[in-house]
């Protein structure tokens, strides 16, 4: 009897997962995750701000909320059960002005219907109780909010032995060859884990599951199909309190997000281990992957502003972008914005801190997509992709293993 074969394409946190799943409920069949790094969670899982968020802002009813308050709960199982920090250190959403209560109104409304544990709205006088140095007249507080290192929930995951983990292998086609799909690589670095001696020879699978991040629209079209979504890479920077004036942040400080944008802003982290990072802002990447302004990728380039999607977004969107850029250029422009939040900070309490690259999915009219978004293709259905899988995807990652397997192994 022929052995089932699924390949799940990207090792970050949300394939590893979906790749988990999927083993475990389907016990005859053979799983196998492919990456083109030589480590898994290489890009947006070890890049991230690490937050566990609790659900406070996303629209009641949607794909984010559900698998964000789910995809939380089952985090916290994990990491109990593998001896991963798992700290609830609490966030505050503060307004600075009165012009930002009524989006304040708008979040609390989400939070609370959304369920978020032991969500309460602070004054003045309530915000220094739980954030002394913060500025601010109001506040939302989440205590259920935590922080975790999403790199050693991906590595425990990829440890678990449930699954078959092939690296270094760069996904160049995926092509139908009558029932099967065939996965061929375009260039394989290093060793392979758990692979054939020659690690080019392409690989014959029943299922493939696309969770490229970055790559997904490139991998959905190498299979034949044109996703609904243009995915195109915005950098967020970060700067760090130095380690003295980390004691400024008990938690995580945000503030109230322009409701325009599915970004939450510039906001103070704090990181399992008891740094305070500031940021990240969003500016364009030059290249898929591009951490430092350094990177650049003319064909990467040329494509993204070939891109109906793109020119539009652009034009909708250029005020925020020149924002966004002065804020990259300028440490002391950052730092007096983020001040807003913190204003016992000043540029001299800060250094140079990491940076991650986040895929952001723009529908035809240039849209920012808000949502997460799972196509199913081929003949079948036997692809699925994860076209647009923004924060909190790295919180609901467990959840979104969950959702992507009922797709895979139902055919809904």
């Amino acid at each position: 009897m022929k052995v089932r074969h699924t390949v799940v394409i990207g090792a970050g946190i949300v394939g590893l997962a979906t790749a988990r799943e999927l083993a475990a409920r389907d016990t005859s069949a053979r799983v196998t995750v492919l990456d083109k790094e030589l480590a898994v969670a290489a890009h947006q899982s070890s890049h991230n701000s690490g937050v566990v968020h609790a659900g406070v802002y996303y629209q009641p009813g949607s794909l984010k909320a559900q698998l964000c308050v789910e995809g939380r709960r089952l985090l916290e199982e994990f990491c109990d059960e593998h001896g991963i920090d798992f700290e609830r250190c609490g966030k505050v959403v503060v307004a600075t002005s009165p012009s930002e209560l009524a989006a304040l109104d708008e979040i609390e409304r989400r939070a609370r219907a959304n369920l978020v544990p032991g969500l309460r709205r602070v004054d003045r006088a309530g915000l220094e109780d739980i954030e002394p140095h913060a500025g601010g007249i109001a506040a939302l507080h989440s205590p259920s909010t935590a922080i975790v290192d999403y790199d050693a929930v991906a590595h425990a995951i990829a440890g678990s032995g449930l699954f078959d983990l092939r690296l270094g292998f760069d996904v160049a086609s995926i092509r139908r060859l009558r029932s099967e799909l065939v996965v061929s690589a375009k260039a394989v670095k290093g060793a392979t884990a758990g692979g054939a001696a020659d690690a080019r020879e392409p690989i014959l699978a029943d299922r493939v599951v696309i969770c490229g991040g970055l790559d997904a629209d490139r991998l959905s079209e190498s299979a034949g199909h044109r996703p609904a979504a243009t995915i195109v890479a915005f950098r967020g920077e970060y700067w760090r309190l130095r380690p003295d004036r980390s004691h400024l942040a008990r938690g995580l400080i945000y503030p109230v997000p322009d409701p325009r944008y599915p970004f939450l802003g510039v906001h103070f982290t704090k990181r399992v281990g008891g740094a305070v990072d500031i940021g990240p802002n969003a500016v364009l990447a030059l290249a898929r992957e591009g951490y430092r302004w350094s990177d650049v990728d003319r064909r990467y380039l040329a494509r993204t502003c070939a891109s109906p999607a793109f020119l539009r977004m652009a034009a909708g969107n250029w005020r925020a972008g020149w924002h966004e850029l002065a804020g990259s250029l300028s440490k002391r422009l950052f730092v007096d914005r983020a001040a807003q939040l913190l204003p016992e900070m000043t540029v001299g309490d800060v250094i140079r801190g990491p940076a991650g690259v986040r895929a952001q999915a723009l529908g035809p009219d240039g849209a920012l997509l808000d949502d997460f978004v799972v196509e199913r293709f081929g003949e079948g259905g036997n692809v699925v992709s994860v076209i647009n899988a923004p924060s909190p995807a790295a919180t609901s990652a467990l959840a979104i293993g969950r959702y992507i397997a009922d797709r895979v192994l139902t055919g809904s």
